[in-house]
């Protein structure tokens, strides 16, 4: 409690939004500060953000896991909120959507036999793997291990790892991240019309790997951890030991998944005489043939296995205009994180304030802002508070597969995950820059404000398939998404973002100490936060549809998505 009112004393002292006729920035010159739009601006506060964060990652919500009392107590809060702005139910006459979840704990015993000598793999320390199927007992006996270099098949840039090769019942080893292509011209650079260059594709995502050696058939799935294209440190993989979840009857999964330590995996290749660090050049090229490694991997995992019927929360402000309600603006967050744990420094409460309760907060700070304009917008406003997005975004594609509102009438999604504790900036940073024209408008609304609209600055760790939004926009959705939103602090060195973003990285992300901090300034989450309302403002009552920009994947999906709902 002293903690909290410390919070907002800082708060108070330090984090309400200076006048912006100060040095720091001109006023805004276009804004009417008498409107309507003005005043529901000005709903959004610092101490209703810290309010709302402080809550959601006390630790009497137990940090929020799926299936466990934190749920409970996560969603009868947000659900409690959405009531207490004035917004309707969002599913019927409920502001819940069943999510069924499947619920394993995995006890894993792994070794790696090579020359006739058997090495065995320790959980944590040198392996971290689990089994995602819904069995009590998964065995994997004597699986080759075999060498796929990044795993990549991408025929629109005529790359094929596995070049036919059969991996049914072997253990297949992965790296991470997309195959780093040099541009001809530059090699100092890499190629931008393959993979992206420097930005992640989803063909870079651990997620796509495992998908890929699932649906080939292979016994066990492992990818070697490199810190620097991961985007996290191996703590961060340790801190997957936990209950994990899958939609059930969901996606296929190989036997056995996991990541092994950078380290061992060089141990193990060395011991066939192979040199890790030669044929991880090699995979860099469209050349590469899979790898047999002269070594078999050994895995039992007992898991406990417990069905879950886990929850989106879902509210409404209908729109005001008869032939525009049915259309639909959505916002999302994700409610959960990992629980408690495994203890670091005697904490075991993994509280996720900024992953993602700030997030929540900023989707309840919206929906408040949206709920005291006197006329709604004409189109109906959702917000969505999604379940399991630490579990591999299972609440977002859950809803995605079974949309409460018509995915072909939805115009756009704008989704936070991770917001700025650490003051005003003079941009905003839009992650997979570039992809739709939603940041046309998000541009000339943050122009309003003296602020600019800014590319990812780490593209290579691929944030824009990390996101609850990725699972809507792989149906076609356009979408917005943050994460760390703030660039350019003002009043502050030109490297004070990146730092402070890998000090939590390093210090916070996914582990006990992701709490509420005496020297946050929630000032950049309100003018982010008051940016992104006047932009989907802009949305409900605009009279052009947002589209995904040429090239991008999901324009086709999109395309195909509305020609469909025509013809019916």
């Amino acid at each position: 409690m002293h903690l909290l009112r410390g919070l907002r004393l800082v708060c108070l002292l330090l984090c309400t939004p200076f006048p912006a006729a100060s040095a720091q920035r001109p006023a805004p010159r276009t804004v009417d500060t008498t409107s309507a739009m003005a005043r529901a601006q000005r709903t959004i506060t610092t101490d209703g953000l810290l309010n709302d964060i402080s809550t959601l990652a006390s630790d009497r919500f137990e940090g929020r896991a799926p299936g466990t009392r934190g749920e409970d107590s996560a969603v009868a809060y947000i659900a409690s909120r959405f009531r207490a702005i004035g917004l309707r139910p969002g599913n019927g006459e409920s502001y819940l959507q069943a999510v069924p979840l499947i619920g394993t704990n995995s006890l894993l015993d792994a070794s790696i036999s090579a020359k006739g000598q058997r090495q065995p793999l320790r959980q944590l320390e040198d392996i971290v793997a689990w089994s995602l199927r819904p069995d009590t007992l998964i065995q994997v006996r004597a699986a080759d291990l075999v060498f796929v270099g990044y795993g990549v098949v991408a025929p629109e840039f005529g790359w094929d790892d596995f070049k036919g090769v059969d991996v049914r019942g072997k253990t297949v080893v992965f790296l991470i991240g997309d195959p780093p292509v040099p541009d001809p011209r530059d090699s100092t650079k890499l190629n931008a019309k393959v993979f992206r260059g420097d930005a992640m594709t989803y063909y870079g995502r651990w997620t796509y790997k495992y998908e890929t050696a699932a649906a080939r058939g292979a016994a066990a799935a492992i990818i070697v951890h490199q810190t620097r294209q991961a985007g996290y440190p191996w703590t961060t993989v340790q801190s997957n030991v936990h209950e994990k979840f899958e939609v059930a009857g969901g996606t296929a999964h190989t036997p056995v998944e996991g990541w092994i330590q950078l380290d061992v995996a060089k141990k193990l290749f060395a011991a066939d005489g192979k040199d890790f660090d030669a044929l991880e050049r090699s995979a860099r090229t469209r050349s590469f043939r899979p790898v047999m490694l002269g070594a078999s991997a050994d895995f039992t995992v007992r898991n406990t296995v417990r069905p879950v019927q886990s929850r989106n929360v879902i509210a409404t402000r209908p729109g005001s205009d008869a032939k525009l309600r049915d259309q639909f603006v959505l916002f999302s967050a994700h409610w959960d994180a990992y629980g408690i744990g495994r203890p670091i420094g005697g904490d075991s409460i993994y509280n996720g304030a900024l992953d993602d309760a700030s997030g929540v907060a900023w989707l309840l700070a919206t929906a408040g802002a949206f709920a005291s304009l006197p006329v709604a917008p004409k189109r109906t406003l959702v917000f969505l508070a999604v379940t399991a997005e630490e579990q591999g975004l299972l609440g977002s594609s859950y809803y995605a597969q079974h949309p409460v509102y018509p995915l072909e009438r939805t115009l756009a999604n704008i989704n936070m995950d991770i917001m700025n504790p650490w003051g005003r900036t003079r941009s905003i940073v839009s992650l997979g820059y570039g992809q739709s024209s939603l940041e046309e408008l998000l541009a000339r609304e943050a122009a309003l404000d003296d602020r600019t609209v800014k590319p990812d600055p780490e593209p290579e760790k691929g944030y824009f398939y990390r996101a609850d939004h990725f699972a809507l926009a792989q149906r076609g959705v356009p979408a917005l998404s943050f994460l760390f939103p703030g660039a350019d602090w003002l009043l502050k060195p030109q490297a004070f973002g990146a730092t402070k973003r890998g000090e939590y990285v390093a210090r916070d992300y996914h582990k006990p100490t992701d709490e509420p901090k005496a020297d946050w300034d929630l000032s950049g989450i309100v003018d982010d936060a008051r940016l992104l309302f006047r932009v989907g403002l802009n949305v409900a009552n605009g009279t052009k549809w947002p589209t995904w920009n040429a090239g991008t994947e999901f324009r086709a999906r999109r395309e195909e998505m509305l020609r469909a709902a025509k013809r019916h």
